[in-house]
């Protein structure tokens, strides 16, 4: 299967991005990243022909989704939107459940077959404890869990989310991108979804779709993140301007977190500073003199002695 956008303007009474091109296939996870306001709901509801195109076309196997009914639509697209009204007389099954009601009427009871894919859909978010639970007693998490699982019931070739690891501790935050992952790698699916953790999200993605500047920007996640220098800056996170940083020699992780500590704490120039982390052990270079850390806190003593 693949999903095509092509030439596509999207937005309201005026285009919030213009100019789409570009397409996800069978096994594509996507991450949807860009700052508030630059239409990243808007995309996604372009996507299901809930908001027409203000010019182009988009199109699931050459078909064109603004000639695809509500039904078709909902059989080749599952969606879950960050906010969705809460059915509060419901279980975590009966939600999971209606995943399966786009192929039946109302009335119509479960195969034996669908129960067990319900089982399993439950099983592996890890929500077992909470399958009678009814939603309206969920944590935020649960209930986020929960309504992804419908989506999956659908058993639709794309599955999209709207910010699917809102509300989820970090734990759960890699259960859910785990499980979206190995959903396209071994059923064919494609995955769709935005996300503010992005640069947790990442490390579970294909493609990025980058809206920049009224502008989509899609390719390989490292692509992408080379050819676009704010998202990988350390810069970019400042929140000193007066803050200068020191010389930082340690593997990725080390390095942000180190980062990410001074400038918190640090409105001045550091740059004749030189960190070395080695064997897991800092060692701090300051006008030929040389002293050892073992944590962050050790680290905040030398330099609040040392200035």
């Amino acid at each position: 299967m693949i999903f095509d956008i092509k030439n596509a303007d999207i937005g309201y009474d005026s285009s919030l991005i213009s100019g789409v091109n570009t397409h996800l296939k069978n096994g594509d996870v996507c991450l949807l990243i860009g700052n508030n306001g630059v239409g990243k709901t808007t995309l996604i509801k372009s996507i299901l022909h809930q908001i027409p195109l203000l010019n182009g076309e988009i199109s699931i196997d050459k078909q064109n989704i603004k000639k695809l009914s509500v039904k078709e639509v909902a059989e080749k697209i599952a969606i879950v939107f960050s906010k969705s009204p809460v059915p509060q007389n419901q279980t975590v099954y009966d939600l999971i459940s209606l995943g399966k009601f786009i192929y039946y009427p109302y009335y119509f009871k479960l195969k034996n077959t669908d129960q067990k894919e319900i089982d399993e859909i439950i099983s592996s978010l890890k929500l077992n404890q909470y399958r009678n639970t009814l939603l309206k007693n969920l944590s935020d998490g649960n209930l986020q869990k929960a309504f992804i699982g419908r989506a999956i019931a659908q058993n639709s070739a794309i599955i999209i989310l709207d910010e699917p690891t809102t509300h989820l501790d970090e734990k759960n935050k890699i259960i859910i991108l785990k499980t979206l992952r190995e959903l396209a790698k071994k059923q064919n699916k494609i995955i769709l979804f935005s996300s503010h953790d992005w640069r947790l999200a990442k490390e579970f993605t294909d493609q990025i779709w980058y809206i920049k500047g009224e502008k989509l920007h899609s390719g390989l996640v490292e692509d992408i993140l080379l050819q676009h220098h704010e998202l990988t800056d350390v810069s970019l996170f400042k929140v000193n301007k007066n803050f200068i940083p020191p010389h930082i020699f340690a593997p990725k992780v080390e390095k942000e977190m180190l980062f990410s500590l001074l400038q918190k704490n640090y409105d001045t120039d550091l740059s004749d500073i030189i960190f070395t982390f080695k064997e897991n052990i800092w060692q701090i270079s300051y006008k030929n003199n040389h002293h050892q850390c073992l944590n962050f806190g050790e680290i905040l003593l030398f330099l609040n002695n040392l200035h």
